[in-house]
């Protein structure tokens, strides 16, 4: 029986979870606390205890022989990923996974003004954020050539669907930029992003990176436009750069400050992925947006 071990089982990995357990795979995750474990136990899912912030809680995780996803965030401050590092250095040779799967973001490229990503540009993060992130990727890929240890990382854009949807904000009048200065982003639906996550356990490349994106970019503008007719509310109201300066979160402006358009044709050539939405429309139509 196929084992899977889930470092960071939230949304996405339970959604994974689900899809492996489809397959007849054992699925274990990490759970800091009891009450993470109780919610992952009525899902099928064995919780495992342990605490990325506290490295001796580490010892002994059931790694060895599994496919291993690594799906949790790093910490909030710094430019390393000292989680992803404690983790690596827990555990000890012989307890190898057989594959290695990191969900990274595209947030590792920087700005590039509305220009295209392919997974062939340059990695240079721009913030902290992207930084730790790049960080993590260096440190498993590392990893996975001194362990001789399949690694597959997954440049993750913009997540929507299901309880990721901006209703609240749109509901409230939030607004957007104009469109003239608002910068391209990039979506996957995460019912896609779960598939994606098990194609990359299956015939993922050792070593490779792959960009997730539904190849459709799109400004934060026209999503949030999207959004609201689909709620059948009034578009929001549209400020300015120099407005949003005065008004916006330092989080909100520094994800406007960087524009780019993502490609992810390696990701659908290589691991045989044809998304079920292949755009913003089709993934916001059976979405229920009336809470």
């Amino acid at each position: 029986m196929i084992g899977i071990l889930i470092i960071g089982c939230g949304d996405i990995g339970c959604r994974v979870a689900k899809l492996w357990q489809e397959e007849g795979a054992s699925v274990s995750a990490m759970a800091r606390s009891s009450r993470s474990a109780r919610r992952l136990e009525p899902l099928g899912i064995l919780p495992v205890g342990g605490d990325l912030d506290d490295p001796a809680s580490l010892r002994g995780l059931p790694v060895n022989g599994s496919i291993l996803y690594y799906l949790a965030p790093p910490p909030d401050t710094g430019e390393t990923d000292t989680r992803m590092r404690a983790f690596l250095a827990s555990l000890p040779p012989g307890n190898d996974p057989s594959r290695f799967v990191y969900m990274s973001t595209t947030g590792v490229y920087a700005d590039m003004r509305g220009g295209w990503v392919t997974e062939e540009t340059p990695a240079n993060p721009e913030t902290d954020r992207g930084k730790r992130r790049l960080d993590a990727e260096n440190s498993v890929l590392s990893w996975g050539r001194t362990r001789n240890v399949p690694v597959v990382i997954l440049r993750v854009s913009g997540i929507y669907g299901p309880g990721r949807i901006p209703v609240e904000r749109v509901r409230a009048g939030a607004p957007v930029l104009s469109r003239d200065e608002a910068p391209f982003t990039n979506r996957i639906h995460s019912e896609d992003l779960a598939r994606i996550c098990v194609a990359a356990a299956k015939r993922g490349k050792g070593g490779s990176v792959y960009n997730v994106s539904d190849g459709n970019p799109g400004t934060i503008t026209q999503y949030y436009n999207a959004v609201a007719d689909r709620m059948g509310l009034p578009r929001p109201p549209v400020v300015t750069m120099a407005e949003a300066r005065r008004t916006m979160s330092e989080a909100m402006l520094s994800y406007l400050s960087e524009s780019k358009r993502v490609d992810s044709r390696k990701m659908r050539e290589e691991l045989g992925i044809t998304l079920r939405y292949p755009d913003l429309a089709s993934g916001l139509a059976e979405e229920d947006v009336s809470g």
